[in-house]
Formats: C-alpha cells, structure tokens, sequence
C-alpha cells in the first residue's frame, strides 16, 4: 500500500498543529484504516522511549500520543530527528532514536543536508505500511529565511503529495492576515497541495465572521473548512506543557468521567501540586492526569512567594531537567532551595523525578563533562555519577514500603508501596547512598530496585528515576483513590470535535488519491 499523506501545517507555532494532527489520526483510525503520525523534526525536551532492533531510543511525546491516537505503535521513523534544546544556542540532537554527536555538532543549515535521506526512508516507509500518514508541521512554513534548509514543512508535503491544512489561531487576532500572508509567501507549486484553512481557538458566533472566509477564498481559491472553538480543557498534554487556572481539572466535555473522590488508602489528597519550572525543564507533559484531577490545582513556580502558601498537604515535585546542574543553579539562585528545604522540614510532601532526583541528593559528580558538578539540596543522601551512556528504556517494577509505612500513613508516598508501575527512563548518570553518610549513620531507603527510587526517613521525600508515573492507573488509583480519564477517553474527545466542526465531508475529501506524483511535477531544489 501507498498510504495518502494529510498534513497539518501552521501559520505560528502554537497554532494548534499538534492537538488536531493527534485528533485526525484517531478519527482516521476509527474509520477502519491503518494510520501513523509523522513529524520531520521535533524541538522539544519531552521525549518518550520506545522499541529498536538494538534496545530502545526516543521520540518526541507528541508523536508519541499521536501514535496511541492512531492504534499504531510508536516507531523511531515517526519522529526521526529529535532536538533537545540543552542552551538557547545548543541542542543535543537525536537521529533515530539515538544521540548523535556528529550531527549535535554540525551547524544547523548543514545538518539538513546531511538528514534528509534518513527523514525522506522514514516516511516513505511508514507510507509503505500504512493507510493514511498525518503529518505535523513546524512552526509556520512561510519562514523565507529558512526554506532554502527545510526538512519539516513544504519539502516533506511536497515529497508525498500531501493535502495539507493550514490552521491559524484566531484569538490572538490576525488570523485571516496570517492566513493570506502564509499562502502568499509560498511558491505556487507549494500552494497547490493547501486544501483548507481552519480557524481554530474562536470564541463567539461563527456567523460573525462572514464575509471574511469568502473574501478569503476569493483571494486564494482555498475554502475555510473548519471553525474549532476554544476548547481548554481537551485534556491532552500540551507540546510546551502551560498550566494555568484555565486548565485546571481539564476533563474532555464530550465524553464526561465520574467526579473523583479519595478512596480508602489514597494517599494524602493534595489541594496544590506545585512543579517547580526550571529553565532546561523536561518531560513535563506526564503531569497532564494531574490537570485531569478534579479539585487538584496544577501550579507553575519560578519563585519563592509562588509556594508561600503551600500547606504540608500540598506536593512539591522537581521535575527531569535536561541540564541538572544549571537548572539547580538557577533554583539556587532564586531561594527556591530554602523554600524547598522548609516544605520538607514540616512534612510537606516532595517529589523528584529523574533530574529532579538527582537534585534532591548531596551531590553531583561529573567526570566525563557531560552535566556539570554541584552540591545537591540535600534532602536525600545520595549521590549522583554522571555515565557517559544514556539511560533510554521502558521499565516495570513494584514499589517497595516508603521507610516501612504503612499505606494509611499521611504522606502521600505510602499509599504506592506494593504498586506495580510502569514508566520510561531517559537519563545520564546513576544514584547511589552516600558512603560517607551511610558511615554516620544517614541512609536512604530504597524503595524501587536497581537505583531508580529513594525516599527519607520520614517517607515524605521520595525520589525516583522512572517518568510516567502518573500515567499509570494503579499509581492514580493508589493516590487518588479513583481513575482520572484515559488517554483514551482523551483521544476519542478529539476526534468528536473535529467531527462535529469540520464541514461535512472534508476529513473524507481529504483522503481522495492525489492527481499526481508531487515529487515528479515539483523537483526538490537542493538544499
């Protein structure tokens, strides 16, 4: 098979290419077909393990879920060039699943070059195996200083032929202006695979907004198929992971879940889960379930006076960090650390997920110049070996009695002991007790096997390497004491709205085989 390629192309980031590229594939998928996501290259620091024939690699988590929308099973060649921005000039680039340093090394405009084979097989084997390829874009395709070099818009529409949608955000007000200047800034033979605008994120009465799609097509022959309504509380991680009041509790409105309430041996319910938002911040798209909680308010925090109010009650996670060292240096450098170190002192519930538990330790060691040494907070005596070897895999494992607790105990970290979760590694480095401090008496408990889970004394500081974990129904159901909407639930909410706010027949239009080879009609220019 020769799967039809529909892509999904924005005039700004934030346009809303990744929530409605994840809802076109479920809606394909429920159509009967064989369908799979694909994004050229991803900028993001939230990535997701998944299956090689040599072990395991990442991928963006967005082609990730897109992937699980689709009843497909993630593949390295849905994403197949990952960049983890490690400074505002530096990324560490990941080709296949697997860092390269060759290619993080290389100037921007000349690693294109060098990936686009690679980037091109990808797709045209997932073509080869499927149905129907959604393609996300990046950013806008209209960047003119940046077509000469591109790998992730129009060269990848123009090497399948792809029917493209350009969606706007029309909140931000401009939209038709984005719209118009998007499609006037690119070539003729690119214009021609846009088969739609959609307008997305409108509030108010639709009817509005004639004559403008009118006047629009007129000008470009291309009809505004779809006006999406403002929608906060869809429920799917967003790519830059924003929390804010207006997502809170988000539940799908199109297929509702029960209220919860905390069941018999739920944790302590927190009221606040404040995650401290470190500059190098990463895989913060696993905290979505806690946006999915009802009565649970997910907290941004860059200061001190931002967790003044916090009750012991209350969490404080640190979440993975793509660059630990600078991240705890910058938490430093705002008082975070004290006002940290007082939440613990009280009992206050603590929580630091892979970077975020190296953090938590005495100390930091770097010999192979990987990360960086620096003393720890010291809330854990533990301490961290940077390897030179990254830690990418899927892991199970059951959680161990936090200190001897029983589930009743108030913290929150009592209420996993005898879980068994699953979840993904993604790290450099490995923590081990203390030795000087086990001598003197200082121990860590162990609460996961092999490293990856530590807690203190009084079981209200718990530090583990696995992501994911509130991804995990029984992790939700032992905190929570009830199950938060699925990702499935989720998926199927996506795929309702765009089905109720498409123009009729436009998502089977959209399928129709194309008039031509696009490759043989617009040769690709060199790069």
């Amino acid at each position: 098979m020769t799967a039809r390629c529909i892509m999904v192309l924005g005039t700004t980031s934030g346009a809303g290419k990744s929530w409605l590229t994840t809802a076109l594939c479920r809606h394909y998928a429920r159509q009967g077909l064989k369908v799979a996501p694909f994004k050229a290259q991803n900028m993001s620091n939230n990535a997701r393990a998944v299956a090689l024939d040599n072990g395991q690699g990442e991928i963006g988590s967005v082609q990730y879920f897109q992937a699980l929308a689709a009843g497909a099973v993630p593949d390295v060649r849905m994403n197949p060039l990952l960049l983890k921005p490690e400074r505002d000039t530096h990324s560490q680039v990941v080709l296949m699943g697997q860092v390269s340093e060759e290619l993080t090394k290389m100037a921007w405009r000349g690693r294109s070059l060098k990936v686009w084979p690679q980037i091109a097989t990808a797709l045209d084997a997932l073509r080869a195996e499927n149905d129907v390829v959604v393609i996300e874009g990046a950013g806008s395709p209209a960047e003119i200083n940046l077509s000469s070099s591109d790998i992730v818009n129009m060269r990848v529409a123009l090497h399948c032929n792809a029917a493209c949608l350009l969606v706007t955000d029309i909140d931000r007000g401009g939209a038709f202006a984005h719209l118009y200047g998007t499609w006037a800034l690119l070539p003729e033979n690119e214009r021609a695979l846009i088969k739609g605008f959609v307008l997305n994120k409108f509030r108010g009465d639709a009817t509005l907004l004639a004559p403008a799609p009118q006047m629009l097509q007129e000008l470009t022959g291309i009809p505004t198929v779809a006006t999406l309504p403002m929608w906060w509380q869809h429920g799917l991680p967003e790519e830059d992971g924003v929390f804010d009041d207006r997502s809170v509790a988000a539940v799908a409105p199109l297929r509702p879940s029960l209220p919860l309430k905390p069941g018999p041996g739920a944790g302590a319910y927190p009221g606040t889960v404040a995650v401290i938002a470190y500059p190098r911040i990463s895989n913060l798209d696993e905290f979505q379930p806690l946006k999915n909680v009802p009565g649970v308010r997910l907290q941004w925090v860059r200061s001190p006076s931002e967790l003044a109010g916090l009750t012991p009650a209350d969490w404080i996670i640190l979440p993975g960090s793509k660059s630990t060292a600078a991240d705890l240096a910058w938490l430093r450098a705002q008082g975070l650390d004290a006002a940290i170190a007082q939440h613990a002192g009280q009992g206050g519930a603590v929580l630091g997920i892979c970077g975020g538990l190296q953090m938590l330790g005495e100390a930091l060691v770097d010999t192979h110049g990987i990360d960086g040494n620096a003393p720890g907070l010291g809330l854990l005596p533990l301490v961290t070996v940077f390897d030179l070897v990254k830690t990418v895999r899927h892991t199970t494992v059951v959680f161990g009695s936090p200190c001897g607790l029983e589930p009743t105990t108030a913290t929150p970290w009592a209420a996993l002991a005898g879980v068994t979760v699953s979840g993904y590694e993604i790290h450099h480095g490995r923590t081990a007790q203390h030795p000087a401090m086990a001598q003197a008496g200082d121990m860590a408990h162990a609460v996961l096997p092999d490293g990856l889970g530590w807690c203190n004394g009084a079981g209200n500081v718990l530090g583990v390497y696995l992501h994911g974990l509130f991804e995990d129904p029984a992790v939700l159901q032992a905190l929570f004491g009830a199950a938060v909407p699925t990702l499935q639930t989720v998926f199927d909410g996506l795929a309702d709205f765009i089905e109720q706010h498409f123009e009729a027949g436009v998502l089977a239009a959209l399928l129709a085989p194309a008039p031509c080879d696009a490759a043989s009609v617009y040769p690709l220019a060199p790069i």
